[in-house]
């Protein structure tokens, strides 16, 4: 029984996310483009569990590039309407519309010279009304059993915010390396600010041939430094090709007569590199989009200062 209302749960607020598309509209756009033209921040005020949904949205335009706070509708008669300045944009949550502490503030929002734009299930409730712009939230349905719970509500309120913020961050040309300014600490800081050059290895623990060197020589090279793989530069130490243990590999079962070889003749022409100064997690979508285990780090013209290994990504946790 309770596994079976777990899945009519889900199913509830799945569908009324998914139906949420069909209500993105003109005031949606209307909302984007208020808030990009202003000059202020965005306030987010809600009561109850909406006010826990304002807090998430408010958290999250802030992390994305649109500053933002959350202030409690109470604490509004109370000292806080001082946070609120003209150049604001308000965005009030509120399910039914009618929620009493909301619309004692909504004039004092006004009165501040804010624009208001309201998200609820109601759109042709007062409150609506005496709103600037209207996100429509409405849901078919609550999860709960007695339709009161606000459930299927506050999770359609949470992904409008989301589309909010993300909408926002596009306009904006939020980069990664903007998030990255933001997210200083933890994996996504880690992921956002760690360059190639803080992981990989340079100078004596790469291995590096020359296109004449004799191959049992290029695998004593990528034996000692165990790394499995060499670079082979030309004279003036460009890179022109690498050699991997795969590549040993598949020589080994093609032929057993190597003696006479060099460098140059196993060596893959192409090899996959990366730019020093890179983020090392864009070295590591390389490595994972064509499933090899080794890079080759270069400099503006073409020489190799450094390879990176999967396990010196995997270290740094960022695989």
């Amino acid at each position: 029984m309770s596994i079976e209302k777990a899945k009519e749960v889900i199913r509830i607020e799945a569908e009324a996310v998914a139906a949420l598309v069909d209500q993105i509209d003109g005031e949606f756009q209307k909302a984007i483009d208020c808030i990009l033209h202003s000059r202020g921040r965005v306030i987010v005020t809600g009561m109850g569990k909406s006010g826990i949904i304002g807090k998430k949205i408010a958290s999250m335009l802030t992390s994305t590039g649109t500053a933002s706070l959350f202030i409690h509708p109470a604490e509004v008669l109370h000292g806080d309407l001082g946070a609120v300045l003209k150049d604001d944009v308000v965005i009030c949550l509120s399910k039914s519309g009618k929620t009493e502490e909301i619309l004692r503030i909504l004039p004092l929002f006004k009165r501040q010279g804010a624009m208001v734009i309201t998200m609820t299930g109601n759109p042709d409730s007062d409150l609506a009304r005496r709103s600037d712009i209207v996100l429509n939230v409405s849901v078919k349905e609550e999860a709960c059993p007695y339709d009161l719970v606000p459930t299927a509500s506050t999770t359609v309120s949470l992904v409008m915010g989301d589309a909010l913020a993300i909408a926002l961050l596009q306009a904006r040309g939020f980069s990664a390396e903007d998030f990255a300014q933001l997210h200083p600490g933890g994996d996504i800081g880690n992921r956002l600010y760690l360059k190639v050059d803080d992981v990989m290895r340079t100078e004596g623990d790469i291995a590096i041939v020359k296109p004449e060197t004799p191959l049992n020589q290029a695998i004593l090279e990528i034996t000692s430094k165990r790394l499995g793989a060499t670079c082979v530069v030309n004279p003036e130490g460009c890179l022109i090709g690498i050699i991997t243990d795969g590549d040993l590999r598949r020589l080994f079962k093609e032929s057993m007569d190597f003696s006479s070889l060099t460098a140059i003749d196993v060596m893959n022409a192409k090899p996959k590199v990366v730019p020093d100064g890179i983020l090392a997690a864009k070295a590591l979508h390389v490595m994972e989009e064509y499933s090899i285990n080794q890079l080759i780090v270069v400099d503006s013209e073409e020489r190799p200062v450094g390879m990176v290994h999967i396990h010196d990504l995997l270290k740094a946790d960022l695989a």
